[in-house]
């Protein structure tokens, strides 16, 4: 079992900044790709970025030069930096793993409200 601890959202002005974070932990397991998800609402649940056990990385088209993903191995945890925010990024977001045999695993999710 893979537990995922998310913390960093809020409430931000358009152009501005937020960090999120999100530990995994749990027995015996070792993860392929950690990544995270958003949901608006009244909207599918879709990917943001994510990143793989070798460092590639997947963005949505619409952060692309925005945020930017990152990850320590050591500490299994994964980071969205998120730049020059827009009320359109505003949502619940969920941290994602799929651990080595591609279980998928899913944080309680954080809200990040773009407000002015």
């Amino acid at each position: 079992q893979v537990q995922l601890v998310e913390s960093g959202g809020g409430l931000v002005q358009p152009g501005g900044s937020l960090r999120l974070s999100c530990a995994a932990s749990g027995s015996a397991f070792s993860i392929n790709a950690m990544g995270w998800y958003r949901q608006a609402p009244g909207k599918q649940r879709e990917l943001v970025a994510r990143i793989f056990s070798g460092g590639n990385t997947n963005y949505a088209d619409s952060v692309k030069g925005r945020f930017t993903i990152s990850r320590d191995n050591a500490k299994n945890t994964v980071y969205l930096q998120m730049n020059s925010l827009k009320p359109e990024d505003t949502a619940v977001y969920y941290c994602h793993v799929y651990s080595n045999n591609w279980l998928s695993y899913w944080g309680q999710g954080t809200q990040v409200t773009v407000s002015s």
